[in-house]
C-alpha cells in the first residue's frame, strides 16, 4: 500500500458525491464547495452514497493525482457530520483499511480467489 507524507493536510468531503466526476469535476467542487484550494499541497477525500467507494484527489507540482479504491462487501466508516472536515494523514490511512476513527475498528481481512 502507498503511505503519504505525515506533513500533508487531508481535508474530508463530508457528502456523497457522484462518482461519475473526473478530475476537472472534484477539482471545481474543492475550490467551489469546499472554498479550498485545488492547487495547494493538500489531498481532498470523497466517497460515494453506499461509503464502499473512495477517491482521493490531490496536486503534485505539475498535474493531478487520482486515487481509488472500492470495497467488494464492507464500507467504510465515515466520520460524523459533527466531525472536523481535516484529518491527519494517519487518520486518512486508518480509514483506508476499514478503521472506525471515533472507536478503532477494523474491517476484516477479505480473501478472494476470483474477480466477479
Amino acid at each position: 500500500m502507498f503511505r503519504l507524507d505525515e506533513a500533508l493536510k487531508v481535508y474530508l468531503h463530508r457528502e456523497p458525491i457522484d462518482f461519475r466526476l473526473n478530475i476537472n469535476g472534484l477539482a471545481l467542487l474543492v475550490d467551489k464547495a469546499l472554498g479550498l484550494d485545488p492547487f495547494a499541497p493538500c489531498v481532498y477525500v470523497f466517497s460515494n452514497r453506499r461509503r464502499n467507494r473512495v477517491k482521493i484527489l490531490g496536486w503534485d507540482r505539475n498535474g493531478f493525482w487520482l486515487l481509488l479504491k472500492r470495497l467488494e462487501q464492507d464500507r467504510f466508516i465515515w466520520p460524523s457530520a459533527e466531525a472536523i472536515p481535516a484529518l491527519t494523514v494517519e487518520q486518512l490511512h486508518w480509514l483506508l483499511e476499514g478503521i472506525d476513527i471515533a472507536i478503532v475498528q477494523r474491517h476484516p481481512h477479505r480473501l478472494y480467489e476470483r474477480v466477479a
